[in-house]
């Protein structure tokens, strides 16, 4: 079973998994070229094999190379993460993270935005009513 994306990751791990997450899946060389002042790439062969046996990884056989991806999907990774954030920096409160973000001065909100925001909003309201 793969562990909370983002707990217990170096930098490196981190970027690599984003990377992964990014492009669906890719090669050792192709991870190695996005990443950014990349180490050598026998450095990086050897944190893809060490992210794989942590289990965020996989891979896949494609003729004689392999091909890596994330160990789960980018939408459970994604919430993984976000439910990182919010019991880390709001007590695990998900109003105060979305006050903390709508109330910053750089944060800019469309109507279009807020209609949807609303409307699953709503919809979870609903869902929760017997």
């Amino acid at each position: 079973m793969p562990r909370m994306i983002g707990s217990g990751l170096s930098r490196r791990e981190r970027e690599i998994v984003d990377i992964l997450h990014r492009l669906g899946k890719s090669t050792a060389a192709e991870v190695h070229e996005a990443m950014t002042d990349a180490p050598s790439y026998s450095a990086v062969r050897s944190i893809l094999r060490i992210l794989e046996e942590k289990g965020h990884i996989r891979h896949e056989e494609d003729g004689k190379r392999y091909v890596y991806l994330p160990a789960e999907p980018r939408q459970a990774a994604a919430k993984s993460a976000l439910n990182q954030v919010v019991q880390t920096f709001f007590g695990g409160s998900l109003e105060g993270m979305v006050r903390t973000f709508l109330s910053g001065d750089e944060t800019t909100v469309s109507d279009e935005e807020l209609n949807r925001l609303s409307a699953i909003i709503e919809q979870a309201k609903a869902k929760d009513k017997p």
